[in-house]
Parts: structure tokens; C-alpha cells; sequence
């Protein structure tokens, strides 16, 4: 079944929180970090030499520079090199898998060795297990993060050359969505093939950052904030139609919505996980203020009384939900690590200007047309869409060729000589 060890988090040392993180438009909660592992003690008589020392060599590189930039990674200053910084961590964890995945082909290796990992969110500093299926969890959702915290490089408004408010680039929010998605499939990827290979008993021994709920809220937040995106673009776009924003931001109130039914009863800790929770709340009730509004300007294009009410009622719930979103992301920048909101660009830009000015209008006009008893006092329901954005398609490598039969008995046949 593999043991399990864990350190309170008081015995410090190992787990450091920044106190404030900078501007944030994607949020990550921290970065897990991974502590050195001996392979020669427990695989020295189990595997050839090369292999041993090639296991140790590409973990070795990812620890050394999960703990150099981990703790800075999740900074917006200098921006340039931890966006290098980040493909290379992220393009060692990719190297490191096909050579780690060897140890699952051979069931006697799979409880072999002990790994240790920093934890982010959980009450316990760190968590050992000798299974190397937690070795690969623990790889996917550090391979996702290092992509959430590329996606916030990217969605960071910039100073243009002709001295107009900041703005993110079309290109760099395209790329943003492609980002999204691959942190996605890493996390659905896990989700899905990886979480089954443990035992009921086994995932209870898992940190909470792992947690199918922790994984499945990032998860949801990757797509949530995709479609956020694609939002802003349709709304910049004259060729989108009233109905297309519409969806999209329906579409977008169910990825938070459901991402807060995953996470909100997960005994997240230490800061970043309380974090967390009020990040999604945010975007939640943020996502609701846009589905609103453009479900409401639909419901005016009728001509009927019964739906220009209900329009009303719509605009007034997204300005009520505009207005509560600030004070959310207000009580998200305040929670320590404390954090800033960039300047308003895209979706949430429009709607700050649009939202109270068409509510105001619209109740104005509808009210001198019909009576205040005839305008709905509670909002009508939101269409529900069928999600679009789906994560991509990750699979795990194949073995690295080092595993393969032919390979190993050469090796050992050249050891016993």
C-alpha cells in the first residue's frame, strides 16, 4: 500500500508563503515543491546502474530548480525570466515522466521509493508516500500550475508605446486559452487515470492539494478562465452576436460554479488554500454579473411586458452581482499572501462600464411603461448551455526506451561481466 509520513506545519523550514504575490489575474495556489530522493538506496539492486543514475539525475535538476524559483515563481517581477523559467521546469517535469513512468511496469517497483513533496495547501508541511503513482500526481499538478502561472504572465495588461491605459495583447489572450487547456488536460489527465490507481485507504494519505475536489476545481478554474477569455474577445469582436456572449457567459458561470462545489468543503490551509476559496467566489459571482446582464439584454428584445420585466430584473441581479464581486476580490487581495488586481481589461473592463449604465437606463424606461409591481423582484433563471471547452487530450508518454526488455537484460549482462 506504500507508508505515509507527514510533518506538521510547524517545524518550519521547508514551506515558504511570500507575503504579497503582486498583480494576479490567474491565481495559483503556490507551488508544490519536491524534496531529494536517494534511488540508489532503494532501486541499487533492483535496476541497472545507468538507469538509477538517470532517474536521480532528472529529478535532481527539478528539485534544484523547483526550490531556487518555487518560491519566487508565483511573483509577477521580472517577468522575462521566470517565463523562461517556467518552460524550463515545465520541460524538465516532461522529461522526467517516460523514465519515471518505468517503475509502474513492474508492480515490485512501484512501493520501492519514498517521495517527498512540499505542500501548499494542506495542514501538513510536507507528505511522504513510497508510491510512485504519487510521485506522478504530484508531477501532473506542478506541470499545471507552471501553466496557470504562465497564463498570468500573459494576462498581465502591459503600457502601450502610444501612452493609453494597459491592455493584454489579442495574441497573448489566444495563447492564453491553448495555456489553459493544457493545464486542464495535465489535471483531467490525473484525474482520470491517475487518481483511479490509488485505494480508497491510500487516497485519504493524499495532501489536500491533491485531493480529486482540489484537482477538479483547478481544473474547472482552467476552463472557467479559457472562456472568460474567448468572452472578452467575442465582446471586442462586431462580428459576435448578442446570443454568442450570452452563451459563453452562461457557459462561464457553470465552470465556477461548479468549480466552488468542488472546493468548498475542502479543509484548505495554510493561506494559499483560503486563498483559493475566495478566488473562485470572486470569479464566481463575478461570471454570474456578466451571465446576467447579457441574458437580460436578450430578454429586452422581446416585446412583451412579462419579459421586459424580467429583463429589469436580470440587469438589476448582474449589478448587484458587479457590486459584490468588488468587495469578493476586494477579501481576496486583503487574505495574505496579499495580492493586487491588474488594471480591468476584457470582460470584466466592459461590464464595470456597461452593467451599471444599462441597468440604470433599462429600469428607468421600463418603469415609466409599466407599473413597479409589474417588474420582477427576483432574477430569472440563467439558460443552461452545454459546456464547450473541454481540456485537451493529454495522455501519459510512453516508456522511455531505457525500460524496454532488450535494454535491461544488455545492461545487466554488461554489469555481471
Amino acid at each position: 500500500m506504500g507508508c505515509f509520513a507527514s510533518t506538521p506545519k510547524d517545524t518550519g523550514g521547508n514551506r515558504r508563503k511570500p507575503t504579497s504575490i503582486g498583480d494576479v489575474s490567474v491565481y495559483v495556489p503556490g507551488l508544490r515543491i519536491p524534496k531529494p530522493v536517494e534511488f540508489s538506496q532503494s532501486l541499487g539492486d533492483q535496476l541497472p546502474k545507468t538507469l538509477v543514475e538517470r532517474l536521480t539525475a532528472l529529478r535532481t535538476r527539478i528539485v534544484v530548480m523547483a526550490n531556487q524559483e518555487g518560491p519566487t515563481i508565483t511573483r509577477t517581477r521580472r517577468k522575462t525570466q521566470h517565463g523562461s523559467t517556467l518552460s524550463d521546469l515545465l520541460q524538465a517535469l516532461e522529461d522526467y515522466l517516460p523514465v519515471l513512468l518505468g517503475l509502474t511496469k513492474d508492480g515490485s517497483l512501484q512501493f520501492k521509493v519514498q517521495f517527498i513533496w512540499v505542500n501548499q495547501e494542506d495542514e501538513e508541511e510536507e507528505t511522504a508516500l513510497s508510491n510512485v503513482w504519487y510521485e506522478l500526481l504530484s508531477v501532473l499538478h506542478l506541470m499545471a500550475m507552471l501553466q496557470m502561472s504562465q497564463a498570468n504572465l500573459l494576462l498581465l495588461p502591459r503600457g502601450t508605446s502610444d501612452g493609453y491605459h494597459p491592455k493584454v495583447s489579442e495574441e497573448n489572450r489566444r495563447t492564453s486559452i491553448d495555456i489553459f487547456l493544457k493545464a486542464a488536460g495535465y489535471l483531467d489527465c490525473a484525474i482520470r487515470h491517475v487518481v483511479p490507481q490509488f485505494t480508497s485507504e491510500q487516497r485519504r494519505s493524499l495532501p489536500i492539494d491533491l485531493a480529486e475536489g482540489a484537482l477538479r476545481a483547478l481544473c474547472l478554474q482552467a476552463l472557467g478562465q479559457g472562456v472568460d477569455i474567448q468572452l472578452g474577445m467575442a465582446i471586442d469582436s462586431a462580428k459576435a452576436t448578442l446570443a454568442v456572449k450570452r452563451r459563453l457567459a452562461c457557459e462561464m458561470v457553470k465552470y465556477w460554479q461548479q468549480a466552488q462545489d468542488n472546493i468548498m468543503n475542502l479543509p484548505l490551509a495554510n493561506g494559499w488554500g483560503e486563498k483559493h476559496r475566495l478566488f473562485v467566489k470572486w470569479k464566481y459571482v463575478e461570471a454570474k454579473a456578466a451571465g446576467y446582464y447579457y441574458h437580460g439584454l436578450i430578454l429586452d428584445e422581446g416585446n412583451t411586458e412579462k419579459l421586459h420585466g424580467m429583463a429589469v430584473a436580470a440587469l438589476q441581479a448582474a449589478d448587484e452581482c458587479l457590486k459584490e464581486s468588488k468587495k469578493a476580490s476586494e477579501a481576496f487581495n486583503a487574505s495574505s499572501p496579499t495580492s493586487r488586481t491588474p488594471p480591468l481589461f476584457g470582460t470584466i473592463k466592459y461590464l464595470s462600464e456597461k452593467i451599471p449604465k444599462d441597468t440604470s437606463s433599462k429600469v428607468r424606461i421600463n418603469r415609466d411603461l409599466y407599473s413597479y409591481e409589474k417588474i420582477m423582484e427576483t432574477a430569472p433563471t440563467l439558460p443552461d448551455f452545454a459546456l464547450a471547452l473541454k481540456p485537451d487530450e493529454y495522455q501519459l508518454p510512453p516508456l522511455d526506451a531505457s525500460w524496454l526488455v532488450d535494454n535491461l537484460q544488455t545492461e545487466k549482462q554488461s554489469k555481471s561481466q
